[in-house]
């Protein structure tokens, strides 16, 4: 018992994050196996990345080798994407249903009207391959973030930091299966005729076109808004980017000086270029709050089981401290 309590113990608060989420995502296959085709790879591959993330953790405590550190912080990011992957085979066919009618009914009463069509009266290609540009940087900002804190050494803010942002991109991915919902460009708009009503300069189409296959929709897709991934509430994008603002901010970053314009021109062009409602990105804020707010709860109870200090925003921790000069 103490052996195994001891490998838990070796997880971090991010790991464990990953490991009850990829536990959720097996039970739902298990539960919808009727209706999710490749459940049961899936519920291999799932088992793969829980067993990845206690042998990783297992192999820094153990070694406490910089090599391990690194694999450790880093091997989250791939999986983000794969998880992203497998929502594409699970909430369609579990949920059944889109609600981009209930969103545009609540942006129409919010506003009067649809957001995108009164973004478009000032769209000139210079700002959509802006925006495009900066739209396709979202994976970005959490990486730049985490990359900053690292190379000033600062391991338990770095910890805290990608936590943070693997709680809140789960936190989001849990939305898609509550409210899916396919977006304007879809609905309000008519998808095929993006490239002619929103023209960039150099880069934009390509740009898109590259978003479009991420959400399983490449060039030449019949019905495209039948097969794209349910993916608009909340928008992760919105969240995400938030979330990595505040902790930029909050745990004085240099890379804030970058990160909150960025930031801010990202979810302006997440409804400019009709990817998202209004609502969702309301839906996106909330949940940012929620998040960051639960997120710091979850953490340091986490620390206190494993019997570190906790996490506080503008103080180090001992155990910084001494990591940073060592």
């Amino acid at each position: 018992m103490n052996k195994i309590k001891e490998i838990v113990y070796n997880l971090k608060a991010f790991d464990l994050v990953l490991v009850v989420f990829f536990t959720f995502l097996s039970i739902l296959d298990i539960i919808f196996h009727s209706v999710i085709p490749r459940w049961s790879e899936f519920i291999l591959e799932n088992s793969l990345i829980v067993s990845s993330a206690f042998i990783i953790a297992w192999l820094e405590t153990t070694f406490k080798h910089r090599i391990w550190r690194i694999l450790h912080y880093w091997y989250i990011a791939p999986i983000i994407l794969i998880t992203f992957n497998q929502l594409y085979y699970m909430v369609w066919p579990i949920r059944h249903q889109d609600y981009d009618t209930l969103f545009i009914q609540i942006d129409r009463f919010i506003f009067g009207t649809d957001p995108t069509m009164v973004l478009y009266k000032i769209a000139n290609p210079f700002l959509t391959e802006l925006l495009q540009i900066i739209y396709g940087m979202y994976y970005l900002l959490p990486l730049i973030l985490a990359l900053v804190l690292l190379r000033k050494k600062r391991y338990f803010a770095c910890d805290f930091a990608v936590f943070s942002i693997i709680y809140g991109f789960y936190l989001s991915y849990l939305g898609y299966f509550a409210l899916p919902g396919i977006g304007p460009r879809f609905t309000i708009h008519n998808f095929a005729n993006i490239n002619t009503e929103l023209p960039g300069i150099w880069l934009t189409k390509y740009l898109r076109d590259f978003t479009n296959i991420g959400e399983a929709i490449p060039n030449g897709t019949l019905n495209p808004a039948a097969v794209v991934q349910r993916d608009v509430f909340p928008s992760g994008h919105t969240m995400i980017t938030l979330i990595v603002i505040y902790l930029s901010i909050k745990l004085k970053s240099r890379s804030r000086y970058w990160l909150v314009p960025m930031g801010s021109l990202l979810i302006f062009a997440t409804v400019y270029l009709r990817y998202h409602y209004v609502v969702d990105l309301i839906g996106g804020m909330l949940l940012a709050i929620f998040s960051l707010w639960s997120g710091k709860i979850i953490f340091n109870w986490w620390r206190r089981i494993r019997g570190l200090s906790e996490f506080e925003y503008g103080r180090y921790s001992s155990d910084e401290r001494e990591k940073e000069t060592s």
